[in-house]
């Protein structure tokens, strides 16, 4: 995956409209009010389990590049952690989408303000078993 290409991929998402319903296209979770795209989702370690950390620092560090070159655009992002947001899911609490969904798979999220909306870059992955995934998240949804 390249810079260049997962700018594209951003920009794009950033451009489509949100739908009144929700919807997946490809790699795309859509809904009224937000888009969550896997912008790369690893496959490394399916086969030796072995190489898990290094998939997942990978894709960290694949977000804190395409960060840096968000930051020179946009300014520095803030980092939010979504341990608390899982916690009042798991309390019974009733969150907006995205952030109830992006709180059960990923740590914690890159996040700019721009043009009214949220944009976030975060790494996601469902359980150990499971693929790393390059999640990048635009929304009007303020985060809870």
């Amino acid at each position: 995956m390249t810079t260049t290409r997962l700018l594209s991929d951003l920009d794009l998402l950033r451009s489509r409209a949100f739908p009144a319903v929700p919807e997946r296209s490809g790699h795309v979770d859509s809904g009224p009010g937000f888009h969550v795209a896997a912008l790369a989702t690893s496959e490394e370690f399916w086969e030796d389990g072995s190489l898990r950390e290094v998939v997942g620092e990978q894709y960290e560090a694949e977000r804190d590049g395409l960060a840096a070159v968000l930051a020179a655009r946009w300014g520095e992002p803030d980092r939010m952690s979504l341990w608390s947001l899982r916690d009042r899911c798991a309390a019974g609490e009733r969150l907006p989408e995205p952030w109830s969904d992006l709180s059960a798979h990923v740590q914690d999220l890159m996040l700019w303000r721009v043009d009214a909306r949220w944009i976030a870059l975060g790494v996601s992955q469902w359980g150990e078993e499971l693929p790393f995934q390059l999640l990048a998240v635009v929304t009007d949804v303020d985060p809870p």
